[in-house]
């Protein structure tokens, strides 16, 4: 099993749209996947309960601090959706059980002034410098062409970890989560600018460590 964890302890810049589009793409492709919501608002819980029978099944993980259950026996993928604010058993726990992670940022300096010691945590964690956990950041709701994208590259590349790709602002993932849909559950030609977005990402996180 390969667990992704989405992970970022500042508020809005997106990991719950991350962590259900990536389940997502598991679920189109085939694979046995499980979503996990460690925030206590459990929303991304919630739009599992919003998700279609018809489509490609997503499962529940309950992956409690406290209590964490087991993930179901012979589970191919597991996506982990993080709270604001993470620290302590909880971003231990997470760390604990991934094997990648993906950090979403938006490139304002407020932002990555505000995700700069957690990114340099990560970066410092033995896992990651053995290469045990693999860690890369999307840049959320920018245009990959702009000075703000050259300025995250700058940032994350002084900590010696990749930018995997750029997700532009849209409302395609606004309206997509509030009827328990993403990118790949409609047709291709409604979101085929995200989804070629989307194409480094997900490569990045097929790959083998």
């Amino acid at each position: 099993m390969t667990v992704i964890v989405v992970a970022n302890p500042k508020g809005g810049v997106g990991k719950s749209t991350l962590s259900t589009n990536l389940a997502g793409y598991f679920a189109a492709a085939g694979e046995w996947v499980a979503l996990a919501d460690l925030d206590r608002q459990q929303s991304a819980r919630a739009w599992l309960e919003l998700r279609p029978d018809t489509l490609p099944k997503i499962e529940a993980w309950a992956v409690d601090p406290d209590s964490p259950a087991k993930p179901p026996k012979g589970l191919e993928r597991a996506v982990i959706d993080t709270p604001a604010g993470l620290h302590g058993n909880r971003l231990n726990l997470a760390l604990g059980l991934a094997d990648k992670v993906i950090v979403p940022l938006q490139p304002s300096m407020f932002d990555i002034l505000a995700t700069q010691e957690f990114l340099e945590r990560l970066a410092k964690e033995k896992a990651v410098r053995k290469g045990a956990i693999q860690v890369g950041v999307v840049g959320m709701r920018v245009d990959a062409r702009t000075r703000s994208a050259e300025q995250l590259h700058r940032f994350v590349e002084g900590l010696n970890l990749p930018v995997l790709g750029f997700l532009r602002d849209t409302q395609n993932y606004v309206q997509l989560a509030a009827h328990g849909l993403t990118l790949w559950d409609v047709a291709k030609s409604r979101v085929d600018k995200d989804l070629e977005q989307w194409q480094p990402i997900v490569d990045w996180v097929d790959a083998k460590a």
